[in-house]
């Protein structure tokens, strides 16, 4: 038995500490991945639109991403790549040899109009973001997030992987104590293949088990600079809280990290297509919030999040409680047009719980009589022994 904070009542972290910016770029508005992909709702233009019904966006408070060249991507990504992957999306097109060689037009990882400025704009973004962090300021890059993509091809939805970007720019400022927390229901491995042999970096991931990409054991250590945390279906939030507790904060008293890159995947929520994790916003606000207490440098990205109505909801809350703003009990009828007007193929409409069009935060779970299975506790208390 285990019972989870008030964590809805806990005062909006920039008001104790930070300044917060939001950082975004016009082509995020753009319809993105074609007519059936996983991600072609329009989760960041509901975003946007959400939070700006909501009065939460001002000019003030917002930075545009800048587009990455080819010479910061090269930091990371094989030219040869990249010149394969500009070249199909000049062309709309990608031959057999390059969709083998490099996923670029595939059923994953398709082409559409804009992917080129998108992804470039998903890296400049997280690298601003880290700028702003190295100057004590909370940077929000829910364009972010992209942690699967590979030196040489895309994968997982993913065309660069922008939280390397993030890490290098953060080490590049003279960081020696990293640590990357995901919080995606799918295992960051592009991020933590990058950064396996640099002794700067540490990782902590909380993962739907069995989930694609396979990756994210329960023994994946690196040598101690790595947690990973694969959790059975239908995680609770008390139990999400429970490994929290146990895990997480623990590491980060052990680590002290000067800096922290969180990926804040929003597929791990109650009602996504793509997980069978069972948590409200709640839970991963405070997740989040946490790794963000702890440094003195952060930096929070989007990333997974397949159910649009839960992950527009899930990074605007996440954005007003960094903000300092307050979350209103019940939306104003232009927030509640803007969720309204979502649709996606892969909820049903009888699955689609209808808060998800008249809230932002979820009710507060009372986690107090739950029961944190045994199996939950024998991983606990494995990574803990280790």
């Amino acid at each position: 038995m285990t019972s989870q904070p008030e964590i809805a009542i806990r005062p909006p972290l920039a008001a104790r500490e930070r300044e917060a910016l939001f950082i975004t770029h016009p082509i995020f508005r753009r319809p993105a991945f074609g007519s059936h992909h996983p991600l072609s709702t329009s989760r960041q233009s509901a975003l946007l639109d959400l939070c700006e019904a909501l009065g939460w966006l001002s000019p003030g408070v917002q930075r545009i991403a800048p587009l990455a060249d080819r010479e910061l991507l090269e930091r990371f990504h094989a030219p040869d790549y990249l010149d394969a992957l500009e070249a199909a999306c000049e062309a709309m097109s990608a031959g057999p040899a390059v969709r083998e060689r490099y996923n670029i037009g595939t059923m994953e990882c398709p082409l559409f109009e804009g992917l080129w400025e998108r992804a470039r704009a998903s890296v400049g973004g997280s690298v601003l973001a880290a700028q702003l962090a190295l100057d004590g300021i909370i940077a929000f890059h829910p364009g972010g997030g992209t942690h699967h993509g590979r030196p040489e091809r895309a994968s997982g939805f993913c065309y660069f992987n922008d939280p390397v970007f993030a890490i290098l720019t953060l080490l590049d400022g003279g960081i020696t104590r990293l640590l990357y927390i995901d919080l995606d229901a799918h295992h960051g491995d592009g991020v933590q293949d990058a950064f396996a042999r640099d002794g700067r970096v540490s990782f902590f991931s909380i993962h739907e088990e069995g989930r694609w990409p396979g990756t994210g054991g329960l023994h994946d250590r690196l040598g101690g600079r790595a947690v990973n945390v694969p959790v059975p279906r239908g995680i609770t939030d008390a139990e999400y809280w429970f490994i929290v507790e146990q895990l997480l904060a623990p590491m980060l008293g052990r680590f002290r990290p000067e800096a922290v890159v969180v990926t804040l995947g929003a597929d791990a929520l109650a009602g996504d297509p793509l997980s069978a994790m069972q948590l409200s916003n709640h839970t991963l606000w405070a997740a989040t919030e946490l790794c963000i207490e702890r440094a003195r440098a952060a930096v929070v990205l989007g990333g997974g999040g397949y159910n649009p109505w839960t992950t527009a909801r899930l990074w605007a809350g996440m954005w007003a409680r960094l903000s300092g703003q307050p979350i209103p009990p019940s939306l104003p009828e232009p927030a509640v047009d803007v969720l309204s007007a979502l649709s996606c193929d892969l909820v049903d409409d009888e699955d689609r719980d209808p808060q998800w069009f008249t809230t932002v935060a979820d009710p507060p779970c009372r986690t107090e009589y739950v029961t944190v299975r045994q199996q939950v506790r024998d991983i606990v208390t494995s990574l803990a022994r280790d």
